[in-house]
């Protein structure tokens, strides 16, 4: 399978840095997930993380969005040092996730579903609610404009209304992706959107995250064990081994380092 990255201008040139990762260590008893791992994430690139099973990548991205608090190290977002960090204040600062295992309300209709997505950024009270006064009635009016943008982008007009648990596991794939673009991220974790997933349905996901990154400037960070995708959409690629850093580069440079090259094909161990 091969997509072009950007063939044509980029509406959002690649910026400065937007994270910094800087020596952090994840254990979880004597068991260490992570191990001094420092890269950084550049505003409106593709940046992949990528390793074999049990490199770390996912405990790496639960740092990143605070499900999980290192013992060792400092994350950095917009010159910002991240202490304390929550997946709620994260949420709050701009840093939005998709799971490996679909996390949709699956009796729930995909219109609804991506309005979920809305939710931080909704600010009238419960009565203010109730009683459909001007705020309440403004910010739902605001909210749905986004969403029904999404739902074109997405090109998911035609199920809107279908509660997502009669949907194939790529649509429900792309109605996820949906609803965490409704939070309005400033970098956008993506923990393996093509798991599972035909060449067919990794042509077209592949194709609206290069849209996601292009039309909106969202940076993308994204976990994924394809390496052809890896290497076709990526701006840079940072690779992990038993929680270790292992290469860093552009996809070019991690296709012929050797290390990499080794534990991809289980040499060195």
């Amino acid at each position: 399978m091969t997509i072009q990255l950007h063939a044509h201008a980029r509406a959002f040139p690649i910026g400065g840095t937007i994270l910094q990762v800087d020596d952090v260590s994840l254990r979880f008893g004597g068991v260490r997930a992570l191990t001094k791992i420092s890269f950084d994430v550049r505003e409106h690139e593709v940046r992949a993380i990528i390793g074999p099973n049990g490199a770390g990548k996912s405990s790496m991205l639960n740092v990143i969005n605070g499900v999980y608090r290192p013992q060792e190290g400092a994350l950095t977002f917009r010159g910002q040092k991240l202490d304390a960090m929550t997946p709620r204040r994260a949420a709050h600062m701009g840093i939005s996730r998709t799971f490996q295992n679909i996390a949709l309300f699956k009796g729930m209709t995909v219109l609804d579903n991506i309005m979920a997505g809305c939710n931080l950024r909704m600010h009238a009270t419960f009565l203010e609610v109730a009683f459909r006064l001007p705020r309440a009635i403004r910010e739902e009016t605001e909210n749905r404009d986004v969403v029904e943008e999404i739902i074109e982008f997405l090109e998911i007009e035609h199920i809107r209304k279908t509660p997502v648990g009669r949907l194939p596991y790529g649509l429900q794939k792309r109605v996820e992706l949906g609803r965490a673009l409704a939070a309005q991220p400033s970098i956008l974790l993506l923990d393996e959107p093509m798991a599972g997933m035909n060449i067919e349905e990794k042509q077209d996901m592949c194709r609206y995250i290069l849209d996601v990154n292009d039309h909106y400037g969202t940076t993308v960070v994204l976990i994924e064990h394809d390496m052809g995708v890896v290497m076709d959409i990526s701006d840079r690629v940072v690779v992990l081994d038993y929680g270790k850093k292992i290469g860093d580069g552009s996809p070019d440079e991690v296709r012929a380092n050797q290390e990499v090259i080794d534990a991809y094909l289980g040499v060195a161990h």
